[in-house]
């Protein structure tokens, strides 16, 4: 995927800058946008349970609960995502945001920009999934 200008420029700065005011500014902003959308959807999710009328169509009702189950699978997601970001601009207040959790080394620039609430750089989190995969595995869930 390309970036854009303004992600170029962030791209382009020397390693001493990392989280700097413009970065730390420009994923805050990122991030409020996203939050703003997520918060959007939701609403509209929630509309649209409300304003459903149970319908005497068995076909039709059918389809609407259907598409109301895949709806709710998305805002549950969409949930999860609203608390990681909060946790994000948290972070950036308290001036954590943008340095792995559990190693204190930066994530990344690129990292940052495809996942602005990322927690861990990437190392981290690969033995996190694999401490994950043999969790599942031990339970026989794998």
């Amino acid at each position: 995927m390309p970036y854009s200008p303004e992600e170029a420029r962030l791209l382009a700065m020397p390693n001493d800058a990392y989280m700097n005011d413009e970065q730390l500014g420009f994923f805050r902003d990122r991030l409020l946008e996203e939050k703003a959308r997520v918060e959007r959807h939701l609403r509209e999710v929630r509309n649209a349970m409300a304003d459903h009328e149970r319908d005497s169509d068995q076909l039709d009702q059918a389809a609407f609960e259907e598409e109301l189950r895949l709806q709710l699978r998305q805002a549950d997601r969409e949930t999860r995502l609203l608390a990681n970001i909060e946790a994000a601009l948290r972070r950036i207040d308290a001036g954590d945001f943008g340095y792995c959790e559990e190693t204190g080394e930066p994530i990344g620039l690129p990292r940052l920009l495809l996942r602005p609430t990322a927690r861990l750089c990437l190392e981290a989190k690969e033995r996190q999934e694999q401490r994950e995969h043999h969790y599942r595995k031990a339970r026989g869930e794998g």
